[in-house]
């Protein structure tokens, strides 16, 4: 596999394919609808590693749940996705989830590619000054750069043409719950403020490759806070995500706190509902395994499901998905069968 930088428009590519190739796949992927449920929740979707999808048959987990989308996620690079999909599993997969239809999108902390590290060296005002006043390439950028906007924006398209969503919907994160930027312009700006400064000059480089495209704002971590100094610009919708919160009890119970579900309602005061998007955990075998492997079993809470769905559906939510990675070949051969995706599905069509 050769490397070649995002910032001159190029991903990196298996030499026996054709950017055409790659192109025609992935844009023509995953086009047909699911018929509409008795439910008010638009979206109902997954979030995976290509990792998991050595459980093959997880696209017909998905539709016998009744669910409508998958998204992909990645380890430490957005590489691993496009890698993934460009291979005969990845194309394979496609296909399935075409077949059954169901929606493809791309959920990516994508900071390294959208401005790539070695820029440091030859313009070290892209990227973020640190609270001790030195520049460094080692999180996300300085938001007050044009040069660094611009950037990014071209990468970010760079992005879209291969990594294309079938809803228009991308999810272009920052560094995984790290620091923005601190120089004198930028720290007037809360790192919410300044991860909506970027999504912002994104989305009106998306609409013009693609114009559809609509815009993650990922409340997560030091972005859980909502904007108060900057507005969203149109298709820049809200991703919740209370990463923090517990999940022994409902969130409607959880109101204070770092990942308080005050901070969902103040953030509904920015963002429209009805686009806004919770990102769960319900199912995310990772984030209770720690992020380290061997995996453990699920702690699925059929109960706190459901008093969260009927908390997000009061406050006018109508896309819901979960992170379910881990649920792998390996974690099936281990613990069996996981019940918790049926019943996943079936709570969105419970009463609300």
């Amino acid at each position: 596999m050769t490397t070649r930088s995002l910032s001159s428009r190029t991903v990196p590519v298996r030499r026996d394919h054709s950017r055409r190739f790659f192109l025609s796949a992935l844009g023509g992927a995953a086009m047909l609808r699911p018929s509409a449920a008795a439910t008010p929740f638009a979206t109902r979707g997954v979030v995976l590693l290509p990792e998991d999808l050595t459980l093959r048959d997880w696209p017909d987990r998905v539709k016998q749940a009744q669910l409508t989308t998958v998204a992909l996620h990645h380890g430490r690079s957005v590489f691993e996705v496009i890698k993934f999909i460009t291979s005969d599993p990845g194309q394979e997969f496609l296909e399935r989830s075409r077949r059954l239809g169901l929606q493809i999108e791309y959920e990516l902390h994508a900071m390294n590619e959208l401005l790539p590290r070695w820029r440091f060296s030859e313009d070290k005002s892209l990227f973020r000054m640190n609270e001790k006043g030195e520049r460094t390439p080692d999180w996300n950028l300085c938001v007050s750069s044009a040069r660094a906007l611009e950037v990014v924006a071209e990468n970010a398209v760079a992005i879209a043409r291969l990594l294309r969503p079938t809803t228009g919907r991308y999810f272009y994160w920052g560094d995984d719950g790290k620091p923005g930027c601190r120089c004198e312009k930028c720290r007037e700006l809360s790192d919410s403020e300044q991860a909506l400064v970027l999504e912002n000059h994104m989305m009106k480089a998306l609409r013009r490759h693609d114009p559809r495209a609509q815009l993650a704002h990922l409340a997560y971590h030091l972005t859980l806070t909502a904007p108060r100094q900057v507005k969203p610009e149109p298709g820049v919708f809200l991703e919740y995500a209370p990463i923090d919160r517990r999940y022994d009890i409902p969130y409607s119970q959880q109101m204070e706190g770092q990942d308080g579900l005050a901070n969902l309602d103040a953030n509904l005061k920015v963002f429209p509902a009805a686009s806004a998007q919770v990102l769960e955990y319900w199912l995310d075998v990772s984030r209770f395994s720690r992020w380290k492997r061997p995996a453990q079993k699920l702690p699925w809470r059929r109960d706190v499901f459901l008093a969260d769905l009927q908390a997000y559906a009061a406050r006018g939510i109508r896309h819901v998905t979960s992170f379910a990675c881990y649920i792998d070949a390996e974690y099936v051969l281990k613990y069996g069968q996981p019940k918790a995706i049926a019943e996943y599905g079936a709570g969105f069509r419970e009463p609300m």
